[in-house]
């Protein structure tokens, strides 16, 4: 029994290594080719013959730090404001008792089954009639509304007992300051990790800021690699330079946060 228990821990073990290698294998490979001479990018030789910083220094000449601050600021700004009314949100639908409660709970559900292309037009004559093309309000605004991050927040919510809103209440604290000075400290672990895949999913966001984004100074990152890439004389080492630099902040946010993303996934269970 202890033999079959040590051989399927043993391929259990053999099975996530392989997999965890076909993973990272190809962010090793950017990184390395990122290093080499443009002709050398395709070189079936895995260490560079040359090391060269070639690369980084055209990423600095084409503007990519413009880009990068582009889409820096979308995505703080859409992760910091969106956390900010998706708590409330979620607060006022755990916790305070009013009628239709469920039923517009049930509607910001229902809109996670809408896919982005079915209201990517309408979106876009949005934008367009408020004046927002090329701006950072048509980038930031339409990405902040997310019924995911309502929906943690509510189930976190739902979790926590009465007796606490009670306590606070009888100390003359306000529903306000109930949700600020108690459940929202409370809700540090969810907070994290919806920051966490707020930014994420906004640095790695591409379709939207394709669309309202159609001057070069407004451009993301995303569409700055999309735009590079399509060239004809396509200088390669670039874009693996450009490449390491836009998933750079991912890993270091994920490295520093990853236990925290962990506890807020445990602690964020369907009551």
């Amino acid at each position: 029994m202890k033999k079959q228990t040590g051989l399927s821990q043993g391929i259990k073990i053999i099975t996530a290594s392989i997999l965890s290698f076909g993973m990272v294998f190809p962010v090793i490979l950017m990184i390395i080719s990122s290093f080499k001479p443009s002709k050398d990018v395709f070189d079936m030789r895995l260490l560079p013959r040359r090391i060269t910083l070639e690369g980084y220094q055209k990423v600095l000449e084409q503007g990519f730090g413009r880009y990068f601050l582009n889409s820096l600021i979308v995505s703080l700004t859409v992760t910091v404001v969106a956390l900010i009314f998706h708590a409330m949100a979620g607060y006022v639908l755990a916790r305070v008792e009013f009628k239709g409660r469920q039923t517009i709970f049930l509607w910001i559900l229902s809109t996670l089954m809408v896919p982005f292309a079915v209201i990517m037009i309408p979106l876009f004559i949005m934008m367009k009639e408020f004046s927002w093309i090329n701006t950072y309000a048509g980038l930031i605004i339409p990405a902040i509304p997310h019924a995911y991050g309502i929906f943690l927040f509510r189930q976190f919510f739902m979790t926590l007992p009465d007796d606490l809103e009670e306590a606070a209440a009888i100390d003359g604290c306000s529903a306000f300051g109930i949700f600020r000075r108690i459940y929202l400290p409370l809700s540090s672990p969810i907070i994290v990790t919806l920051a966490v895949a707020f930014f994420i999913a906004n640095w790695n966001n591409y379709l939207w800021p394709l669309i309202v984004s159609q001057k070069k100074e407004m451009w993301v990152l995303q569409v700055a690699l999309s735009n590079f890439v399509g060239r004809l004389d396509t200088p390669w080492n670039t874009v693996m330079a450009s490449g390491v630099t836009s998933v750079l902040p991912v890993i270091i946010i994920f490295f520093f946060l990853q236990k925290r993303i962990v506890d807020g996934v445990k602690m964020s269970g369907i009551k």
